[in-house]
């Protein structure tokens, strides 16, 4: 479903956004704020994290807002609530979470899945689990028919791609680079190559995220990139300029 979607709107556009928001941070009604104003911008999927204590992926910035939304209240039940709720509002956009492995594993792997499915949530982004570990949490993903998402990174071989995407559904989430999430991702010959190299192991649609901080870097990424990936940078926006400026900075993106 997830893969189907997206690929009828990459039909229409050349480049799908997909910005992230870390929930309950600064609040839930901020949060819903917020998604009205990138729905309004145009993004077509919002990735949106359920905040959790030790986000091992995440650089500072990211990191911080785990931090505050868990002592402002976030829970996983409130972030579920919240989807069903902005998944009702907006349905025509794509929503997908990104969290820990603790997150669902704490709540429940069946329920978590089937409540993230019920609410809306077409995909799931769990970065801290491989495969080789995931056999109960795949076995609740289809159950619930909900997408797991896995990552393609520049340290993975060709045979480990190849692997990665034997579980992947929906879509792919490419990293750029090496480390955590937050520093800027180089756009040149060398990034083209990688998503070459991402492309050769799946059919499915490559989401290219960490580092993507301007305007610049979204026009010069590589053509078999489906989806651009938002993350620090709407943060950043956000805290700097408010929900307008992250508007503003989506609407004219993508040129």
């Amino acid at each position: 479903m997830l893969a189907g979607k997206i690929r009828a709107l990459r039909r229409k556009k050349k480049l799908l956004l997909m910005p992230h928001m870390v929930l309950g941070f600064p609040s839930y009604a901020e949060n819903k704020k917020l998604v009205g104003a990138m729905v309004e911008a145009g993004a077509e999927i919002i990735e949106m994290q359920i905040p959790f204590s030790e986000p091992m992926s995440d650089g500072p910035v990211i990191l911080k807002a785990n931090d505050e939304a868990l002592k402002r209240g976030a829970t996983t039940e409130k972030c579920l609530t919240f989807a069903r709720e902005v998944c009702a509002q907006y349905p025509d956009t794509i929503f997908i979470f990104m969290t820990y492995y603790n997150i669902p594993f704490v709540y429940g792997l069946k329920a978590f899945a089937e409540k993230a499915r019920k609410a809306g949530v077409l995909g799931l982004i769990v970065p801290d689990l491989p495969p080789e570990e995931a056999k109960d949490y795949l076995a609740a993903c289809k159950k619930a028919d909900i997408d797991p998402i896995f990552i393609f990174t520049p340290t993975n071989t060709d045979k480990r791609l190849t692997y990665l995407s034997r579980f992947s559904k929906g879509m792919v989430y490419c990293v750029g680079r090496k480390g955590v999430t937050g520093l800027k991702t180089k756009i040149d010959k060398s990034l083209a190559a990688l998503v070459k190299k991402y492309k050769r192991a799946t059919k499915l649609p490559l989401a290219l995220g960490f580092g993507i901080q301007s305007k610049e870097d979204i026009a010069a990424l590589p053509k078999d990139v489906d989806i651009a990936v938002l993350g620090t940078k709407i943060l950043t926006l956000h805290q700097e300029k408010g929900i307008a400026g992250v508007g503003r900075f989506l609407k004219t993106a993508r040129g």
